[in-house]
């Protein structure tokens, strides 16, 4: 049996942006609605009103800032 060196390839890196520096990344989201909102303290957590159409509906919810 002949053994083969398999040879690794490098990833080529490429300069970041000043947004990925900061640790921020992009996402791409496809849905039906989006409402910007700001989220407020309630008790030992944070809270956030949504429509009550939304009911029953799967949201995401993406950290901005």
């Amino acid at each position: 049996m002949t053994t083969e060196k398999r040879s690794k390839k490098t990833r080529q890196t490429r300069p970041f942006s000043r947004e990925m520096k900061e640790g921020k990344v992009k996402f791409e989201v496809y849905g039906e609605e989006m409402i910007e909102k700001r989220v407020r303290l309630s008790g030992n957590s944070g809270r956030v009103y949504l429509p009550p159409d939304w009911v029953n509906h799967q949201v995401k919810i993406i950290r901005v800032d």
